[in-house]
């Protein structure tokens, strides 16, 4: 009896041991493959809950995040044969563990060895096509672009996808920083004067319209205030031939009373005239009969 009991122990045993054998869970951030005797059966598992033959299937499991490659900065030369001190990272993760498994033995650290040579060999192809400006500012947005795009490519045979190149940092010698910061100033200072010699110009534009309307203002109200005078001596004439008409003897005593009291406005005006001339006409009656006249 007591027999029988050991064997039922040692067959449920077994039975456990065989069923938690031939299941495995893949969780969330992880991707799998499945061996037969060493032999690649089935790759790429979703997360869950999967069987598996005991004792004839093995499993591998790998890690799905997004993995991260910062290397130390490396020089590269530009155009110009200067030296750049470039500090980059990548960011990837695998996307096929088949391939993965087969290309670097399923190991992150070969992978990112491999994936540091293929960034840094087409780094070191577009920093030379390019001179320090363009790198340090002008192309620098596009060479990662490049850099990404190149990577991706080039990584595929190795099971991973390559999501980013970045530049984190370029430190300059200090006889090229001083080069770069020249020709930066100089641009700067070539943009300035442009903006200068335009503003000149449109202030010169300016202010020639500006004279032209002033000139032309003033011409014509120089001749509205022109035709407006004659006009107003024209009228004052028409007034005055007008009353001068309607009353002569009047308006001959009005002028003289006028031209009195102009010409004996001082004690010390003297006036050399004879009595009997036509000025003092007046003098002798309102009616302005000669002197002699009596």
């Amino acid at each position: 009896m007591q027999n029988k009991a050991i064997i039922l122990l040692i067959v449920l045993g077994l039975a456990v041991l065989t069923i938690a054998n031939s299941m495995f869970i893949v969780r969330e951030d992880q991707t799998a493959i499945r061996f037969r005797f060493g032999e690649i059966v089935q790759a790429d598992y979703e997360p869950g809950l999967h069987f598996k033959a005991p004792f004839i299937n093995t499993v591998t499991k790998f890690d799905a995040r997004i993995q991260t490659l910062d290397t130390e900065p490396e020089r590269f030369l530009t155009a110009e044969k200067k030296n750049l001190l470039v500090d980059s990272f990548v960011k990837w993760r695998i996307n096929d563990a088949a391939t993965f498994y087969t290309a670097v033995a399923g190991s992150a650290f070969r992978a990112n060895q491999r994936l540091d040579q293929v960034v840094k060999n087409n780094m070191r192809s577009e920093f030379s096509r390019r001179e320090v400006f363009d790198v340090v500012s002008g192309d620098r947005a596009q060479i990662m672009q490049i850099l990404t795009l190149s990577a991706r490519e080039e990584a595929r045979r190795f099971g991973i996808d390559v999501l980013d190149v970045r530049i984190r940092r370029i430190d300059l010698p200090d006889e090229v920083s001083e080069s770069v910061f020249a020709r930066m100033r100089a641009e700067r200072e070539r943009v300035a004067r442009d903006f200068r010699a335009r503003g000149r110009e449109e202030g010169e534009r300016i202010r020639a319209d500006a004279d032209r309307q002033r000139t032309v203002l003033l011409a014509e109200a120089f001749r509205d205030a022109e035709t407006m005078r004659g006009e107003g001596d024209a009228r004052s004439a028409e007034i005055y031939a007008a009353a001068f008409n309607q009353d002569p003897d009047f308006f001959s005593l009005y002028r003289s009373l006028n031209a009195y009291r102009n010409s004996f406005d001082s004690h010390e005006d003297i006036m050399v005239l004879q009595p009997t001339s036509d000025f003092f006409r007046f003098f002798h009656g309102p009616e302005g009969r000669p002197a002699n006249a009596d």
